[in-house]
């Protein structure tokens, strides 16, 4: 069979196995979610019955949907704002050859050591440090700083922000190794260029390095959001798993499990949290590919402007 490909054919036959493997762990979830969230299947139930868009009316007259939704996109941008700020600035830090940093290489395995960690066991390290007899209320108490011990795991704000130093502090590592990667393969001869024409340090990091590393940002950018509306073990295991306290850490795979994991276990339900979540994260996908994307000028525009 192999003797009869001809050349040009072998590359399909390489990818085929990605395709097979894309076809039933990729495309056949997303086609079968989609076709569920349309029904009022549940777990235990043998028979279904075709509800159309129900699911999806009920769901945005759910306050509790709209609250995750809210609080996912919230947890995200105070996460990734700080993270592509600090990785931005130690990225260029470490790469200008003029501020000659040492032990670039150690101090970019430091800050990428937390993505190696999993994400569940660094959830439940943090509610063992910030339970009532934790290690964090000792300390405090032993020290004088609080008269008694704070119930951290209840408060809103404290949940919230462990939420999103987890998120920072596990991925803004990767992130500035990425950003760090681009910038260096930037040639140096177009800041030398920029420098005898009297260009500042902003200037070229406006004009030269951003324009540079739009492929790589585009693709930070794209698979952060994909992670951060898939957010689901750290806010879960840092309370009781239902985005305790008072919803404030309840996000959109949470409520998504909780619907799977009702009573009735509402497959149908569940599945539309889950197109839902889908289309979002696409349509703001294709809207960072739109807005980073590379312009090229019409040359019949071209043409008119020199005329």
């Amino acid at each position: 069979m192999f003797k009869k490909l001809k050349h040009h054919q072998y590359g399909y036959l390489f990818i085929t196995p990605f395709i097979i493997a894309f076809l039933i762990f990729s495309f056949y979830p997303i086609l079968n979610t989609l076709l569920l969230s349309f029904t009022d299947r549940t777990l235990m139930s043998r028979t279904f019955n075709i509800t159309w868009f129900r699911n999806f009316q009920l769901l945005f007259a759910d306050k509790t949907f709209i609250t995750a939704v809210t609080n996912t996109w919230e947890l995200w941008l105070m996460n990734f704002i700080p993270q592509m700020a600090i990785a931005f600035l130690l990225a260029v830090w470490f790469t200008d050859t003029r501020l000659k940093i040492k032990g670039v290489g150690v101090w970019r395995m430091i800050f990428y050591m937390p993505n190696l960690m999993m994400a569940s066991a660094v959830a439940a390290l943090f509610f063992s440090l910030f339970s009532f007899y934790g290690p964090v209320n000792q300390f405090l108490v032993r020290s004088g700083f609080i008269p008694e011990a704070i119930d951290f795991i209840r408060r809103p704000a404290v949940m919230r922000g462990l939420v999103v130093f987890i998120q920072w502090w596990m991925w803004f590592g990767q992130t500035t190794i990425l950003l760090m990667a681009a910038m260096t393969a930037i040639s140096v001869s177009l800041y030398e260029a920029a420098l005898v024409d009297g260009a500042s340090t902003m200037q070229m990091f406006w004009h030269i390095t951003l324009p540079l590393i739009k492929p790589v940002l585009i693709y930070v950018l794209v698979t952060s959001l994909v992670g951060g509306m898939q957010m689901f073990d750290i806010p879960y295991l840092l309370t009781d798993g239902r985005g305790s306290p008072n919803n404030s850490i309840l996000t959109n795979t949470i409520n998504m499990y909780m619907k799977f994991h009702s009573s009735k276990g509402h497959i149908g339900a569940a599945s539309a949290v889950g197109i839902v979540v889908f289309l979002m994260t696409s349509v703001v996908a294709l809207l960072i590919f739109f807005l980073l994307r590379e312009k090229h000028d019409h040359p019949e525009k071209n043409k008119a402007r020199s005329s």
